[in-house]
């Protein structure tokens, strides 16, 4: 196929072979890849921005708690935030990315629909960075969907020689690649080429090498949904790093590699299981017992 691509290194070549960005480049192989017009494609991806848009919409009005009480009404806390932002050290650009961010994931321990962008345990990263930047540089919605298009290329890549599954390799694997997928989705929407937006998402990717995880009675929830709001602040930086002019001395293949490598290394104890980190906590397991699941002890 003309458009496929394995690696950071193919989107680089085939966005110089055909002059365009990755964003282009992600839409024509999947156009490719589906059999589909390009046109078509551009319209499942404007579903999917709608879908996130109504997830990010009720969750940062919501104040209903998950069914163990352990997430909700964060989203609405830090979107109320916005009034004041004088107490806050975030500008209000953070701050919204934070609030979209968690509205997304606290909808999804709700039951809500959410996009699994790309997995539902890092559903908020993506919507709460490329949102909240376009609301505030006033963006259209083409420029958000070319920053969808370019975050799904970055996670095609992932996916294909790693892992985006928690399950299989911690944390770094959800929330570290939504980072990378979204500080590179922004990059092209703030005006970066192909290898900008690659160091954005090396940059973010690396910065959450090793993440396990972790929840509390093994529930998609604590810590995950705070990780993603954290997560949409570090893919901000990236991205800004990336626009400044500063270079990812790993490349971004290597550190998809790096990251796979950890995975193989990590303990199945933290990888999704409840059975390590904050899972055996005091408090996790007190959330396990809350919950009618054997107490574990962690291993000295």
């Amino acid at each position: 196929m003309k458009y496929e691509f394995n690696s950071g290194e193919d989107l680089l070549r085939l966005t110089k072979e055909y002059r365009a960005p990755i964003s282009e480049i992600s839409k024509l192989y999947e156009a490719e890849r589906s059999n589909k017009r390009p046109s078509s494609i551009r319209s499942q991806m404007k579903l999917t921005r709608d879908m996130m848009y109504e997830a990010v919409r009720k969750g940062i009005h919501s104040t209903h708690k998950s069914d163990w009480t352990g997430s909700g009404g964060d989203a609405h806390k830090m979107y109320k935030a916005l009034g004041d932002t004088n107490k806050l050290m975030g500008n209000k650009v953070t701050t919204r990315a934070m609030a979209y961010a968690l509205a997304s994931v606290e909808q999804n321990a709700l039951m809500g629909k959410i996009v699994a962008f790309p997995t539902a345990g890092g559903c908020g990263v993506i919507p709460g960075v490329l949102f909240s930047c376009a609301e505030h540089f006033h963006a259209g919605k083409r420029k958000l969907l070319r920053g969808l298009f370019t975050a799904a290329a970055i996670g095609m890549v992932i996916a294909k020689n790693a892992t985006l599954s928690a399950a299989k390799g911690g944390c770094q694997a959800e929330v570290g690649a939504a980072v990378a997928m979204a500080a590179a989705g922004l990059t092209e929407m703030m005006g970066g080429n192909p290898q900008q937006c690659l160091d954005a998402a090396a940059i973010g990717l690396k910065s959450y090498l090793g993440l396990v995880c972790d929840p509390l009675g093994g529930l998609v929830e604590v810590p995950c949904i705070k990780r993603n709001a954290i997560g949409a602040m570090a893919a901000i930086g990236a991205s800004d790093m990336a626009l400044a002019g500063i270079k990812s001395v790993v490349p971004f293949d290597e550190v998809v590699w790096a990251m796979n490598n950890i995975a193989r290394q990590m303990s199945p104890r933290l990888r999704e299981t409840a059975l390590g980190g904050l899972a055996v906590t005091k408090t996790g397991n007190m959330v396990k017992k809350k919950l009618g699941l054997p107490i574990v002890e962690e291993e000295s």
